[in-house]
């Protein structure tokens, strides 16, 4: 996900209660952005989610702190978007334990005014995230990489990245795409003494 201006966002607005859901689809939408659902059951909220995929999901606080919860676990598990919870008033107890369950941000309806302030912090911090979180992916395969191509070849690790940065450039694709090539191929290869039996004989 790249982060572009926070203009004309779909949104995802969910609450158990149908009041509040009135409320703020109308202040989302003054803000320029489109209510793509309002959902009110937990069993519906995530398939909801993962079929209109929302840029960002705002979950309400209504009678019941455990309901909010269930719906912010649902959305997070689908949805590739910021969840931002909607409470009335300051509620640490909820706040802490939305954000175990995958909340990004919490805006009170008190501070309406400034909910698109947050939206473009909320969208800024989840890009960022996801780009340090691939960052370590792809960290991750090359250092596993590396680890395959010491214990065939019996060689340190400087030799083994040598060796993939060097095919890498050979074939004109990046050190991450070898990496994963070898990730992904090893279990197909026989294990070294395999290999040693095979040449004995």
């Amino acid at each position: 996900m790249s982060y572009r201006e926070t203009e004309h966002l779909r949104v995802l607005i969910a609450n158990e209660r149908k009041d509040r859901l009135a409320l703020v689809a109308p202040i989302v939408a003054a803000l320029g952005h489109e209510v793509i659902a309002r959902e009110i059951e937990v069993e519906d909220v995530g398939a909801v989610t993962a079929r209109e995929r929302p840029d960002v999901a705002l979950v309400g606080l209504g009678e019941s702190s455990e309901h909010a919860l269930h719906l912010v676990e649902r959305i997070v598990h689908e949805a590739a978007c910021p969840v931002i919870a909607l409470i009335h008033a300051p509620d640490p107890d909820f706040v802490k334990e939305a954000t175990k369950r995958g909340v990004f941000a919490y805006i009170t309806d008190a501070d309406a005014k400034d909910w698109q302030s947050s939206i473009d912090i909320v969208l800024r911090r989840f890009t960022e995230y996801h780009d340090l979180e691939g960052a370590f992916g792809r960290r991750a395969v090359t250092e596993r990489a590396k680890g395959i191509l010491m214990e065939r070849h019996s060689i340190d690790e400087a030799i083994a990245f040598g060796m993939m940065r060097d095919h890498a450039r050979a074939t004109n694709r990046k050190v991450v795409d070898v990496s994963s090539a070898v990730v992904e191929g090893h279990r197909l290869l026989p294990k070294q003494a395999q290999v040693s039996a095979a040449r004995r004989a």
